[in-house]
């Protein structure tokens, strides 16, 4: 619902706010005042092109902010969350800003946004039914979905999208995988090549370094075996080794703490240099007797590092990089051969698809051609009640050219509105009022499942009067039990039947032209009604008159 709407410098407009109440809500004024400006600037806040022209002249800029209680509208908090927002408190504030230059900015509760977001929320919260470009019920799509919310099909057109989400996915699933086997199939022999060539050579992690090392002993066994030999002789093995040296030193120490235990912790480092030595000196008589002088398996080894510095070149950098390829060509190679199968499967799926999809398209289409026949005999049969004698009203559907997330065909409403003529699309019908009055049927036909919560009318009482214009009044008040709406009137029939009442006056202060808007009540309320009347609103006969629409009004 529409809480507040604030208007600064906007056309002749200096700074006005607007307090919106549930129910009826009319807005009266003398011809000029500025009635239709108010609802120009909340059609700018719902989407409509912004102009420089709209700011007031000698002004900057031209501001427009809507408050709105969006409690319990699940689909505008996954909008707001689509954007990365949330409503505050249950409340949403859309502001539009238009500069002399004709710099357009818009935001959300604050946050900068686009014009375009600005719009989508404002399309959820308010239709506006007038001369405006900014008319929901003009837009296909728009009629289309309520058609379907009239049919109580809703949720089975969201069936209908989700089934067409899944086969758009299926399709380019399957041209994608198509795609990538005819590139796999002409590169097969290749790919086999190279993942055979890799794994004929059996490789092993870190297996290049290990050969590396192997070679190295193998080519220096002779110096090997002498360095290592002389090393244990001299530690270990031969006469006046090191070991012997350090043995009879560790007893002269061992001794000396046997006598003054100062000596205990160098006679302990010393028996461990001994055991070190002794060790050190044993490997190396060990290491000597195992090296061998081997040319064929050093012949061998230079061999395989051959092997793995051309696979290395060849897909490497390193060793690892070599195994991690010929695991990925492996899988190009199962992928390429087993592609026919992934290819049957995936057709096997899309015909599912397809068929879940059409089946439900096809309970839509049924479901929304019963409900065209039912919403065109329910609209026709109120205009009469509004002033369009021999009005006509059509739900046309026209299959679509293929399978579509709204179904197989389009949704279209079309009107006539002189006996004679055929019915044309609403966006063709010349006349604001008489739209806007097409509107007002449609919307009390759709008043238990329409869920745009906020309802305005502008020059729905244009070229009517008298009786139609009680009638009008009652089916405005009829759809305000269920929506909040917000009219623009000059009929007093109209105005006295709102449960709120507010009135546009223009006056001068400080040299300019300004508007300002107050609610109405009591006798304030009587003398509008009676200038609205035609009478002189001063007159006791005008007053009476006036209290007695506004008396009928309320005892309805």
């Amino acid at each position: 619902m529409l809480l507040e709407l604030r208007i600064r410098n906007f056309a002749v407009i200096d700074d006005l706010s607007v307090t919106l109440r549930p129910g009826l809500n009319a807005l009266s004024g003398e011809t000029g005042a500025g009635k239709s400006i108010v609802v120009g600037a909340l059609s700018l806040l719902l989407g409509e092109r912004a102009s420089s022209e709209v700011v007031r002249a000698g002004e900057a800029r031209a501001v427009v902010e809507g408050v709105f209680d969006v409690t319990g509208r699940e689909d505008v908090a996954a909008l707001l969350d689509e954007m990365g927002l949330e409503a505050e408190d249950g409340l949403l504030i859309l502001r539009r800003e238009v500069a002399q230059g004709g710099r357009n900015r818009a935001w959300v509760n604050g946050s900068p946004a686009t014009a375009g977001n600005v719009g989508r929320l404002g399309a959820r919260l308010v239709d506006l039914h007038g001369q405006h470009d900014h008319q929901t019920l003009l837009r296909r799509d728009a009629q289309r979905a309520i058609l379907d919310a009239f049919a109580g099909a809703t949720d089975l057109q969201a069936e209908v999208a989700e089934a067409h989400r899944t086969l758009l996915e299926l399709r380019r699933e399957r041209e994608a995988r198509q795609a990538r086997a005819r590139e796999l199939e002409s590169q097969l022999d290749f790919l086999r090549f190279q993942a055979d060539e890799i794994a004929a050579a059996g490789l092993e992690t870190g297996e290049d370094e290990a050969l590396e090392a192997e070679a190295r002993r193998l080519e220096h066994a002779e110096e090997l075996i002498g360095e290592a030999g002389r090393a244990h002789e001299a530690l270990y093995e031969g006469d006046d080794s090191v070991a012997d040296r350090l043995a009879a030193l560790r007893s002269a120490v061992e001794h000396l703490a046997r006598i003054d235990p100062l000596w205990e912790e160098g006679a302990a480092e010393l028996d461990q240099a001994y055991h070190l030595v002794v060790d050190v000196g044993r490997r190396l008589g060990d290491y000597a007797a195992g090296v061998e002088h081997d040319p064929e398996r050093l012949a061998e080894v230079r061999r395989r590092l051959d092997l793995l510095f051309r696979l290395k070149r060849k897909y490497g950098p390193t060793l690892a990089d070599v195994i991690a390829t010929g695991e990925r060509l492996a899988a190009e190679v199962r992928e390429a051969e087993g592609a026919e199968v992934d290819l049957a499967d995936l057709d096997r799926a899309l015909a599912e698809a397809e068929a879940r999809a059409r089946e439900r398209a096809g309970a839509l289409s049924e479901a929304r051609s019963a409900a065209a026949a039912r919403l065109g005999e329910a609209v026709e049969a109120l205009l009469p009640d509004l002033g369009l004698e021999g009005g006509r009203f059509l739900a046309r559907l026209e299959p679509a050219d293929e399978l579509r997330a709204y179904g197989m065909e389009n949704v279209e409403f079309l009107v006539s509105l002189n006996e004679g003529f055929e019915p044309r699309p609403l966006s063709r019908v010349a006349s604001g009022g008489e739209l806007s009055r097409v509107m007002l049927a449609l919307k009390t036909v759709l008043a238990d499942v329409d869920r745009v919560p906020t309802l305005v009318f502008d020059e729905i009482d244009a070229g009517i009067g008298g009786e139609v214009a009680v009638r009008v009044a009652e089916r405005l008040r009829d759809v305000a039990h269920r929506h909040q709406v917000f009219v623009v009137t000059h009929l007093p029939q109209i105005a006295s039947r709102a449960d709120h009442h507010l009135l546009v006056r223009k006056g001068a202060s400080g040299g300019a032209t300004v508007t300002t808007v107050a609610a109405l009540d009591g006798e304030e309320r009587v003398e509008e009604v009676a200038r609205m009347l035609g009478g002189d609103p001063a007159s006791q006969a005008s007053r009476e008159h006036a209290r007695e629409l506004l008396a009928a009004a309320d005892g309805r």
